[in-house]
This record gives C-alpha cells, sequence and structure tokens, in this order.
C-alpha cells in the first residue's frame, strides 16, 4: 500500500539528436567510422525542482530509518574528541576515490596531507579531502558557486584547465575514447548544463523533502547532467555530504558513505542508470543501505581509535598535559608528522616538539620513516593500520 505522499513516476531521461564531426573521426577503420558518422543521440534530462519524491511506505520507512541512524552516529562521535572528525572526512574522501579506482593506503595519504611528494593517486585522494572540505564549509548555502568550488578544490592541482566552469564540451561514458554513438551513457550537451544545474540547485535548496531520499536524488541528478569533464562523481557524493550536513542529519563530521557504497558499487551504477530511466527508488535505496554500512564500519573504526590511543597514554611516561600527550590526539587524525608540522599544531616551538616525539619514539608510538637528520617524518603505524582495515571492511562485499 503507498501512502498519499506518492506523486506520478518520476520523469526519464529522453533524447535528442546532436550533429557530430571530428578531425579524429577521418581515423580508423570503415566499420568504425560508418558507426560513428553523423549525428548522435545526448540525454535531455527532466527540470526536477518542483517535483515531489515518489516514496511508498516501504521506502519512506527505510529512509527514515537510515536517517536517524546517520543522526545518532554523528551525535555519538561529535561527543568525542575532534581528531575523529578528521578520521572520517579522510575515510569518506578516500571511499569515494575508491569508487573511481584511485586507490591509496592510508601512509601515503597521510604523506600526501602533509605536502610530502608521493604517489598520484594518493596526491588525488588528498585534493578529494579537501574537496569533501569544500562542500561542508558551504552545506548551508549549496549553489552554482559552491560546487564550482568543490570541482577547484578537486582538481586545481591536477587539471586546472578545467575548473572554475561547467563544461564546455559534450561528454560520454564507455566504450570509445573518441566518439559518443557507441556510449554506454551521453550526458546532455553543454549548452544545456547551465539550466540544468540551476534547476538543481533549486531542488537541493528546498527543505519540504525528506533529507535522504533529496540528496540521493540530487546526487543521481547531477551524475546524471555530468557538468565537468572530470571529477563528477567525486564531486557528486561531495554533494551528498554538504546535503545531509544542510540538512541537520549530520552536524560534526562525515559519515563515510561512500564506504557504504563501496560494498556494491555494481548496485549503485544499476541504480544511477535506473534513475534515468525514470526509478528513484534504487538510488534512494543504495544510499539507504550505504548509510548502515557506513555506520556500521564506522563504529569500529572509532572504537579501534580509541583503543590505539589508550593503549598509547598506558605507555607515556610524562604529565598528561604534556606536549607528548597533547600530540597524541594529533598523532589520530594526522598519523604521519614532521617536527615544524608538530610545533604548529602543538603551538610550541620546534624544539620542544621534537622531544614530544623523541618520548612517542620512545614509547614505541611513532617509528621515523626518513633517512637522514633533516627534514625526518615520522609514522604512527597503529592509526595507519587501523585506517587500512577500514579500507578493507569497506571493500569486501556482504
Amino acid at each position: 500500500m503507498s501512502t498519499s505522499k506518492e506523486k506520478s513516476p518520476w520523469p526519464a531521461i529522453r533524447y535528442e539528436e546532436r550533429p557530430w564531426h571530428s578531425v579524429q573521426d577521418e581515423y580508423g577503420s570503415r566499420t568504425q567510422k560508418r558507426l560513428a558518422s553523423g549525428s548522435y543521440l545526448a540525454s535531455v534530462p527532466a527540470f526536477i525542482a518542483d517535483l515531489q519524491i515518489p516514496l511508498d511506505t516501504e521506502l519512506q520507512a527505510l529512509t527514515e530509518e537510515a536517517a536517524s541512524e546517520l543522526a545518532r552516529f554523528d551525535a555519538e562521535v561529535g561527543q568525542m574528541a575532534a581528531q575523529f572528525a578528521s578520521v572520517l572526512l579522510l575515510t569518506e574522501s578516500a571511499s569515494s576515490s575508491e569508487i573511481e579506482h584511485l586507490s591509496s593506503g592510508a601512509q601515503e595519504i597521510a604523506l600526501a596531507e602533509l605536502g610530502v611528494q608521493t604517489s598520484e593517486n594518493a596526491q588525488l585522494i588528498a585534493d578529494n579531502i579537501r574537496a569533501m572540505q569544500a562542500a561542508l564549509t558551504m552545506s548551508e548555502s549549496i549553489d552554482g558557486i559552491a560546487i564550482l568550488e568543490m570541482h577547484r578544490a578537486l582538481l586545481e592541482h591536477s587539471n586546472p584547465g578545467i575548473v572554475g566552469h561547467w563544461r564546455d564540451q559534450q561528454v560520454w561514458i564507455g566504450v570509445s575514447s573518441l566518439r559518443p554513438h557507441t556510449a554506454k551513457f551521453v550526458p546532455p550537451h553543454h549548452d544545456r548544463v547551465p539550466d540544468l544545474m540551476d534547476d538543481l540547485v533549486v531542488f537541493a535548496n528546498r527543505v519540504d523533502l525528506p533529507v535522504l531520499a533529496q540528496a540521493a536524488i540530487a546526487h543521481a541528478q547531477f551524475e546524471t547532467i555530468h557538468p565537468f569533464p572530470d571529477g563528477n562523481g567525486r564531486v557528486g557524493r561531495s554533494l551528498i555530504q554538504a546535503m545531509l550536513r544542510g540538512g541537520q542529519l549530520t552536524r560534526s563530521v562525515a559519515v563515510p558513505v561512500s564506504a557504504g557504497l563501496l560494498q556494491d558499487t555494481g548496485r549503485y551504477f544499476d541504480a544511477l542508470s535506473a534513475y534515468r530511466a525514470g526509478d528513484v527508488t534504487p538510488i534512494i535505496r543504495s544510499i539507504a543501505y550505504a548509510s548502515f554500512a557506513a555506520v556500521h564500519n564506522g563504529r569500529i573504526l572509532v572504537a579501534d581509535l580509541e583503543s590505539v590511543q589508550a593503549e598509547w597514554r598506558g605507555r607515556i611516561r610524562a604529565r598528561q598535559d604534556s606536549a607528548a600527550h597533547r600530540l597524541v590526539g594529533i598523532l589520530q587524525r594526522q598519523p604521519v608528522i614532521g617536527a615544524a608540522s608538530a610545533a604548529a599544531q602543538l603551538g610550541v616551538s620546534t624544539v620542544n616538539a621534537q622531544v614530544a616525539i623523541d618520548r612517542l619514539v620512545g614509547a614505541g608510538v611513532l617509528t621515523q620513516i626518513t633517512d637522514g637528520r633533516r627534514n625526518r617524518i615520522w609514522l604512527a603505524k597503529d592509526v595507519v593500520r587501523v585506517l587500512d582495515e577500514f579500507a578493507a571492511r569497506a571493500k569486501r562485499r556482504r
């Protein structure tokens, strides 16, 4: 039985013919040229700003339960030490990147955050952390400028030529990298992107819709519009975090919903395809189930980090208010550190920061991972292990 809130089905995308010509089409076999000749079909998504979300009784109950779990976990962690907010932001950013097949270990990511040259994937994940931070910072007013800033934070280092504006070219997903004719999905022509994004922003800022379902649909619409040449998936999942924060389901932390999506990316991508066919139920379910998985995994992560911290403090022979004990809290969110970084965060001289580091080395908390005496870097291997275990759980199918 459906509730009175159920509305007409969600509009499926339409298609329009667009002319195609590229100098690259002059190359290839006759068969390839024939398959990619003439016009192609680009999608035309519906405007959604004023639509109601079709939720039957069961789906409404599921989203309400998932929303409650997100809010409860956020409140639990919000009452604990602030370092968990940074750790959860890292795990969300790393998981979102993993969906795009950009993976790296926690140690490499931490080095990239510290500004140390490391793998390209680690650098891209560090940039994704900045994009997530931008999303949370601008969550009270999600507009086109905010979304462009998320994209800028994500790609200004690796692909600066495409940031600061919507795409000005046709893009497509799958099969050929040269032509859209045989692609798995062709997003709307770039001429349509500005109006579609304006419409999406209106939908995302409505206050009369259930937040979790609204965030799921806004994400699916964003991925359908595909407003950038690159980075759409990561920015689209940053948009989910911005909407959860703006809708006050989360107030303190970024619950790692992307880690929940990682457990079944096939279902997630199928849900996006179903959305384009006019069925919103799969993407709402996907985000709801991902929320449950994220909270479960997040609770294990927080408990593991608390255990690590308690064990460390039992080893340290120093006053509770000492720089060494204060450094323990910093290492929970930044497991790779140098003396200058420690000094800046502790508010002490580099000499005193080095004394604190040496105490933690003696307690088995820190291990030096660089050679020589200059620009030394130390690693909190227990935190890296816990973060890598979180990542492994996130990728494990249930």
